[in-house]
């Protein structure tokens, strides 16, 4: 298993920027295909973004596309979330976990961490 701590959240205007962070505990984390997930108040937790263990292939929500990006650093155990151009409905507590190797959308482990909040003002 691995330990998950988001960091990086806060409160931004809309066209604002952002960097998340998720430290791991454990050496299996450069194993991992990892992605970032968010829950905004009243709505289920979706998938924001996810990346393969190499950094080589990304996945991302459409809702996100062009604005946010992920990327990881296996030396420092970190996943990190690039946000540009924030709106409103990017709202939300901001999440990492591992993914599934045959659904990048899906979390493979059923435990999350604290998470981070985001909150985009108008």
């Amino acid at each position: 298993q691995v330990q998950l701590v988001e960091s990086g959240g806060g409160l931004v205007q809309a066209g604002g920027s952002l960097r998340l962070s998720c430290a791991a505990s454990g050496r299996t984390f450069s194993t991992y295909t990892m992605g970032w997930f968010r829950q905004a108040p009243g709505k289920e937790r979706e998938s924001v973004a996810a990346i393969s263990w190499s950094g080589s292939s990304t996945y991302y929500a459409d809702s996100v596309k062009g604005r946010f990006t992920i990327s990881r650093d296996n030396a420092k155990n970190t996943l990190y979330l690039q946000m540009n151009s924030l709106k409103p409905e990017d709202t939300a507590v901001y999440y990492c976990n591992p993914v599934t190797y045959s659904d990048w959308k899906r979390a493979y482990y059923d435990y999350w961490g604290q998470g981070t909040q985001v909150t985009v003002s108008s």
